[in-house]
């Protein structure tokens, strides 16, 4: 699984390569909202895949990404979701059919950690 997630990366990464700076950005926005906004939401419980490896997995993280920006608390940051939705965009068209992606309901803050983590491997394979 790790390599057909490393390939849709990587193909989304060269269509993306202008747009490493945005990645970077979209990086220390998501970084701002962790530390801002963890203590307000932390009664919110997100979908969170248990292995962010899994190509199976991005669609929820898309969705969870949607219920974090339709929380009134986050509505601060919607420079994060613009940009967050370009990326979106690039990723969309190179997803086959998913399968079953285990997931596990938990904080905002472990949601935005794995989120992190999902950006900044997009963000390496643009830079291969």
């Amino acid at each position: 699984m790790k390599t057909h997630l490393y390939l849709l990366l990587l193909a989304a990464g060269i269509s993306a390569a202008p747009q490493m700076s945005s990645m970077a950005e979209l990086l220390t926005l998501l970084q701002h909202m962790c530390e801002v906004m963890t203590k307000d939401i932390q009664n919110l419980r997100i979908e969170t895949p248990n292995n962010i490896d899994d190509v199976n997995c991005i669609s929820t993280i898309f969705e969870g990404t949607e219920q974090l920006k339709n929380n009134p608390a986050i509505k601060k940051f919607s420079v994060f979701f613009q940009k967050f939705e370009r990326l979106k965009q690039w990723l969309m068209p190179s997803l086959a059919k998913e399968g079953k992606c285990d997931t596990e309901r938990r904080s905002t803050t472990i949601f935005i950690k794995k989120l992190m983590t999902f950006i900044r491997k997009v963000l390496k394979t643009t830079r291969v």
